[in-house]
């Protein structure tokens, strides 16, 4: 086992260069993560992180966030605030995402629930000289979600799997249908109408002294097709953005001291929906971590 996702992360990282890497937030929440595997943790951790990606469109992504932790015995809790960037068509925008709120709680050892929701701290419908941008230069999708997950370690192998279902829609009016020039290829989202998606993590850690390398292997699928109305105003679905998104991510931890660690991690996909209107593709994504336990 340890040896297969070795190979298979490495052949992410090399080999693979398409389009996908994209979720609406809960890959990257402490609860699906790859796992902190000490016997006593500190109770409390706050980390801050930034990370940079290439979307589509020739759009580069920078993200900030803040988070807080906390953990004992069989109750966790965590919350993080998110702020987004997007470069590209001639255009800079950035602005508050999303906060998020997750519980978790371990019913027997080695298996942790994890009840949680992502509140939206923009609507989804950010413009520029008075006209709607397209979700690719949104900082948040805009929409209220329910967040549901579990993970389970057997033999060091970690496995987490998540539901992140969007309760409310944003307020989104971008239509490309009379534009000519920068927005003209992007996909129409007049009212639009966001499916659901649920996760798997496979990962492994590889421990050498302070050092942790962990490999994992990241399937989502995207439930249904998203939908949008059109300038005529008939609901459309739009094909293709039901479907799979296999990706790959890496993680290194550097343990400073008993309080302080660094994070790196790196992830791109090899397998992608044909259609991603909700501007969440990442080409490739890479982010550094700080974290300081108390």
């Amino acid at each position: 086992m340890k040896k297969y996702l070795l190979l298979a992360s490495i052949a992410v990282s090399n080999f693979m260069y398409s389009q996908g890497c994209s979720d609406a937030g809960f890959c990257t929440l402490a609860n699906f993560k790859p796992m902190n595997t000490e016997e006593k943790p500190l109770e409390n951790t706050y980390k801050t992180g930034v990370s940079v990606g290439g979307a589509d469109h020739d759009i580069t992504i920078v993200s900030i966030y803040k988070e807080y932790n906390y953990k004992k015995e069989k109750y966790s809790f965590a919350a993080k605030a998110t702020f987004m960037a997007q470069i590209g068509n001639e255009v800079q925008t950035g602005n508050l995402g999303d906060i998020y709120i997750t519980n978790g709680y371990a019913f027997f050892k080695n298996f942790n629930a994890t009840l949680g929701f992502k509140l939206p701290l923009t609507s989804g419908d950010l413009t520029k000289d008075k006209n709607m941008l397209p979700l690719d230069h949104q900082s948040s999708l805009g929409t209220f979600d329910l967040i549901l997950g579990a993970s389970y370690v057997i033999q060091k192998v970690q496995f987490s799997v998540g539901y992140q279902q969007p309760l409310s829609q944003n307020r989104n009016q971008f239509s490309s249908e009379d534009i000519v020039g920068t927005f003209e290829n992007f996909q129409t989202t007049r009212n639009f109408k966001r499916a659901g998606d649920v996760m798997l993590r496979v990962s492994y850690p590889f421990e050498f002294n302070k050092f942790k390398i962990t490999p994992s292997l990241l399937p989502i699928y995207h439930l249904q097709n998203d939908k949008f109305t059109d300038a005529s105003n008939v609901k459309r679905e739009i094909a293709g953005s039901q479907g799979l998104t296999f990706n790959g991510n890496i993680y290194l931890d550097y343990k400073l001291n008993a309080k302080n660690a660094l994070q790196f991690n790196f992830g791109m996909p090899f397998i992608t929906r044909s259609a991603r209107p909700d501007g969440l593709t990442r080409r490739w994504i890479a982010g550094l971590e700080y974290a300081f336990s108390f």
